[in-house]
């Protein structure tokens, strides 16, 4: 299991150090955002799944995560340890996809307990309610967008705006994010998931290992819970 540590622990060396002006550059652009963002949300939580008006709302978001996160100032792909040859670098790409499957394969076996939990089933089911009413392709463009513009956001401009503890205040900002939505069981995966793409961040300095964890999870619950609760 070496390529899990080289993922999510082992901190590889790199030069992001930023000047004190970009720095609060970057802290004020990312508030800016953060305020904008809330107000696009809470008009996207008005829209019913089935609305014409869900899909443009939720890109509408994605764009603003995206946007906000360049325009705070530059972000960086990574790179963690390529095992082997002693100081061998590499960009995260097969590592983060099998750790998006593994939470996801994780949620699946909870979701059979979730299943027995009346509360919590409809809970999940608010949630395969926006698969079953939608087009599938185009839930899954929409979900693959949203997950790498939040993760460009919250582990990009977010995480390089907080000069302490990143890894926990972007897990707790993007938890908060999730609990507006007013379902539970969201917020549940959003720690979990939170936690890893920030340990992911925290040592490849980039945000492609959280892009692909992030995308490779979502997309894969977005298939896996309407059959697990259909």
């Amino acid at each position: 299991m070496r390529w899990v540590r080289r993922s999510l622990w082992d901190v590889v060396p790199r030069d992001h150090r930023q000047s004190d002006a970009a720095l609060r550059r970057r802290q004020v652009v990312t508030v800016a955002v953060v305020v904008v963002g809330a107000i696009v949300l809470g008009f996207s939580l008005r829209i019913e799944a089935g609305n014409p008006l869900f899909y443009p709302a939720t890109l509408v978001l994605a764009a603003v995560w995206a946007v906000g996160a360049f325009a705070s100032g530059p972000l960086h792909l990574g790179r963690i340890s390529g095992g082997g040859r002693p100081g061998r670098l590499v960009r995260p790409v097969l590592a983060p996809i099998l750790l998006g499957l593994g939470l996801a394969a994780l949620f699946v076996v909870g979701g059979l307990v979730v299943r027995e939990i009346p509360w919590l089933e409809q809970q999940v089911r608010s949630v395969t309610e926006i698969a079953d009413q939608g087009s599938l392709p185009i839930l899954l463009v929409v979900t693959a967008v949203n997950g790498v513009a939040e993760e460009l956001f919250f582990r990009g401009a977010a995480y390089a705006a907080l000069p302490r503890h990143p890894v926990l205040w972007t897990s707790v900002a993007y938890v908060l994010a999730t609990l507006a939505t007013g379902n539970v069981m969201l917020a549940f995966a959003a720690i979990l998931l939170g936690v890893v793409v920030g340990l992911e961040r925290r040592a490849s300095g980039g945000v492609l290992a959280p892009i692909l964890t992030h995308c490779a999870w979502s997309l894969s619950m977005l298939v896996a819970l309407p059959l697990l609760f259909g």
